[in-house]
């Protein structure tokens, strides 16, 4: 007997401006229980996919069709910043149609799945990055859905928190798409790949682990870049014989005809090549010379223990071309330490006159979404005014001429997080303050990301929970937060 298919795209069209289509007739079927990943260059229209499958949005043509009374469930990479002002059972709350009269039973079910002991009166924004990842995740689990979408599912996660993600995900026998970057985690649980293609606005299934199913779509790519080299070079060689008959007239012009005709079939027979995820260019982030001496003084942070505060006393003088890391599991403190250093609000450490700082905010509130991504930059050159240079920068990170005047908030959480490393390229910070810089970057940009980080001239503070990015870093000193 066939398994049911749980979900079915069919010819899927949708676009945001016409004429400029996100998915072009997309088609894939995903069985009851599979788990697969969603794999695609930032920009390319996961997220949109997501929308499509939760009916935030409908296709310009096809159709989205589920199995009879299928539920889904999604856990977003963000809470709504309307959400943060909420207490986590009025969270939840929002998760039903009508608030089911053991809401508090079924809290406590889902934060125990996700690993989580948090007060339910507690505000939203009051929790940690990975607190709020944890919640996200648990919201969707909350309604028990045959279909569980994730976005972005580690981000901010600590190592305990993947592992218990990991073991919950196995275990889950129900349908789960994943969108993520952390290719450890996929390789773990998922049992393919739907591949969206940028450039043709359509979809692939490859089956396999993760790391066998990259390395095939890139053996694909070669194959095809191949084919059509040795394509290019029969057309090209043609071309110059069509040129030349073509004056000869007579027969050797029909003979020049006939060969146009049979050219332009051989470059229709082209392989639509798939150019695989752009890499972003190396860059620099050059740092502000006007600084000696101590350029932080810490005498003491406030963490948090049992939900309670907790004031550690240290002695830590930051000066320049020192590399700290600040570590401890989720909820103790560190991204409130580092929002409290930018902001000049840290009662128990001291920054020096006229540092300019450079800030990486995992959750992007730094950034203001009603500017346009050229405003975005160019605020970021705050002693110089050069397009010229603006835009070099942004191509690196593959912020193109298309986006400039997009809204900051119309951008995927990856293109936000590309914007910001640029706008670090364009600022010369004095201190950069980077509060998980892995969060929603493709990996195949972290290592460029780790040199920039390491050839930086500065000071950097730094929180990241993605082991495997801190061993590329050079790490002079830590704080752990958790002893």
């Amino acid at each position: 007997m066939a398994e049911e298919v749980v979900l079915r795209f069919s010819e899927v069209t949708f676009e945001y401006i016409h004429k400029k289509p996100i998915l072009k007739e997309a088609s894939f079927s995903l069985r009851r229980g599979a788990k697969f990943t969603l794999m695609g260059q930032n920009g390319a229209g996961k997220s949109t996919i997501f929308k499509l499958i939760t009916k935030e949005l409908k296709p310009k043509s096809g159709s989205v069709n589920f199995s009879a009374d299928a539920t889904i469930g999604i856990a977003k990479q963000v809470i709504l910043r309307e959400d943060l002002e909420l207490s986590v059972e009025d969270y939840f709350g929002k998760c039903f149609d009508k608030v089911p009269a053991n809401l508090r039973s079924q809290i406590s079910k889902v934060l125990e799945a996700v690993n989580m002991d948090i007060p339910y009166d507690r505000l939203v924004g009051a929790l940690s990055g990975g607190q709020q990842a944890r919640l996200l995740l648990a919201s969707a689990l909350i309604t028990k859905p045959d279909i569980l979408l994730l976005d972005e599912p580690t981000n901010n996660l600590d190592k305990e928190g993947i592992d218990h993600l990991l073991e919950f995900l196995i275990m889950y026998d129900k349908t789960v798409l994943v969108i993520s970057h952390d290719a450890d985690f996929l390789n773990c649980f998922t049992e393919g790949v739907i591949y969206l293609d940028i450039f043709t606005q359509q979809t692939e299934m490859y089956t396999g682990d993760y790391y066998s199913v990259v390395e095939e779509i890139s053996r694909r790519v070669e194959r095809e870049q191949m084919k059509n080299a040795q394509l290019e070079k029969q057309i090209q060689d043609r071309k110059e014989k069509v040129n030349f008959f073509a004056h000869k007239g007579g027969k050797m012009r029909k003979l020049a005809q006939k060969m146009k005709e049979e050219t332009e079939e051989l470059e229709d027979n082209m392989v639509d090549v798939r150019r695989e995820d752009k890499t972003i260019r190396d860059f620099d982030i050059p740092a502000q010379e006007d600084l000696s001496g101590n350029i932080v003084e810490i005498r003491s942070i406030k963490t948090i223990k049992k939900h309670e505060p907790v004031i550690k006393d240290m002695e830590k003088n930051i000066t320049k071309r020192m590399h700290l890391i600040v570590t401890g599991p989720n909820g103790v403190g560190k991204s409130t330490f580092l929002r409290s250093l930018v902001a000049g609000l840290a009662e128990g450490a001291k920054l020096a006159h006229g540092v300019r700082i450079g800030y990486y905010s995992q959750d992007f509130s730094n950034l203001d979404f009603s500017q346009s991504v050229f405003e975005s930059l160019k605020s970021a050159m705050i002693d110089r005014e050069d397009e010229q240079e603006l835009r070099s920068v942004a191509a690196g990170f593959l912020i193109t001429g298309n986006l400039m005047g997009h809204k900051v908030a119309e951008l995927s959480e990856g293109q936000k997080g590309l914007l910001s490393f640029a706008r670090l390229a364009l600022m010369t910070p004095g201190l950069l303050i980077l509060d998980e810089p892995t969060n929603h970057i493709n990996f195949r940009h972290l290592p460029i990301i780790a040199e920039a980080i390491n050839n930086f001239q500065g000071p950097v503070i730094m929180v990241s929970h993605m082991g495997e990015f801190v061993s590329s870093l050079r790490i002079d000193d830590e704080i752990d937060l958790g002893k």
